[in-house]
């Protein structure tokens, strides 16, 4: 499976080079979204950008399965898991010290999709508001 996704990375990369492949949004798309707020953007119509995309129509079945697993296997590990930590650690921190205030950034990704450290928050109970850019904390 390893072998399998460097290879995959490689041709990703490869075509990224040679142009007959582009990525759907830029990074200036992604800050506007972030900033305006808009995480459910058609560009993060994905559960994650942040995990990479070895699924493609142009696999073998058996490559294709593969890489099903690999993404189920990335999605679990790198993204759920690791937001559903995040939110914990947020959570202790502020209920072992309630007097006082914290401000805590994440990369956009733990922010998109289901399961993110937002969602832990609310299943906890504590209310997550979004502030717009340019406005005062």
């Amino acid at each position: 499976q390893v072998v399998f996704a460097l290879n995959q990375t490689l041709l990703q990369q490869e075509s990224l080079r040679a142009g007959s492949f582009q990525i759907p949004y830029t990074t200036e798309d992604l800050i506007k979204h972030y900033n305006c707020g808009d995480l459910s953007s058609i560009i993060f119509n994905h559960d994650t950008s942040q995990v990479p995309n070895f699924i493609n129509a142009t696999l073998p079945a058996h490559e294709r399965i593969t890489a099903q697993e690999i993404d189920s296997y990335f999605r679990q590990e790198l993204i759920y898991k690791r937001n559903e930590r995040m939110g914990r650690r947020v959570k202790d921190l502020l209920e072992e010290h309630p007097d006082k205030s914290f401000f805590f950034a994440f990369g956009a990704g733990h922010f998109m999709g289901n399961s993110t450290v937002i969602d832990v928050l609310r299943r906890e109970g504590y209310e997550v508001e979004h502030t717009p850019a340019g406005q005062a904390i």
